[in-house]
């Protein structure tokens, strides 16, 4: 029997392709994340419920991810080296306790979610009813509702901003960088230049003491 396998316009495999071919060869992986908010706390309740959540699902751990920082923070060296680890594909399942130790910011959560599905990553959270696999209907509902309200969100935003630009212009609010003054020396130095006696560019702009790119404007405005 012949069978012929399709690749996407980019030469990958669709991200639902991929999994199952992980699930055939028994390769699923799945990564506990930790995270408390300070060195007096311990991540250690977090670890023993993660494992033994794995040891009754017969699930292997691969490798663990723990942050010592406030959820707020966008940044965090644990939390970057495992959404790393989901940009490669080199994760299946992310375990955590609860949806506040991924974080606490809500449009940060709904864009790592959003990330977690586009790389076929499944999120599940043992101490609440969030599991987002393929084989949880209700989960993946909870996940999409999640990423359009940060689409929504997101809109809001732009939205206000763009308004907040246009009251700005209507009251003469100039955006950009501050255009220098053009003084007489820089006209006799342009005048220079263009009696030949400055040959190219780069020394005018030596002259004038700017850029290359503003000597060109300078050149042509002065």
């Amino acid at each position: 029997m012949k069978v012929e396998i399709r690749c996407s316009e980019s030469g990958r495999f669709s991200n639902k392709f991929e999994r199952h071919l992980r699930i055939e060869r028994h390769e699923q992986t799945h990564r506990p994340y930790y995270r408390v908010s300070t060195d007096d706390q311990s991540s250690d309740p977090q670890r023993f419920e993660l494992q033994d959540y794995c040891q009754r699902k017969g699930w292997s751990v691969a490798a663990e991810y723990c942050d010592t920082v406030s959820g707020g923070k966008f940044t965090r060296t644990g939390l970057d080296r495992l959404m790393a680890a989901v940009r490669k594909r080199m994760i299946d399942v992310i375990l955590c306790v609860k949806l506040d130790r991924l974080g606490r910011s809500f449009p940060h959560l709904a864009q790592m979610i959003f990330e977690f599905d586009s790389n076929g990553v499944a999120l599940i959270c043992t101490s609440q009813p969030i599991d987002t696999s393929e084989e949880n209907p209700a989960g993946r509902l909870i996940m999409h509702v999640l990423i359009a309200m940060a689409e929504f969100e997101r809109s809001l935003i732009k939205e206000r901003t763009l308004a907040g630009l246009r009251v700005a212009k209507a009251r003469g609010v100039k955006f950009g960088r501050p255009v220098r003054p053009v003084t007489q020396k820089c006209r006799e130095i342009v005048r220079s230049f263009r009696e030949g006696n400055i040959r190219t560019y780069r020394e005018l702009a030596k002259a004038l003491d700017c850029s290359v790119s503003r000597a060109h404007a300078l050149a042509k405005a002065a």
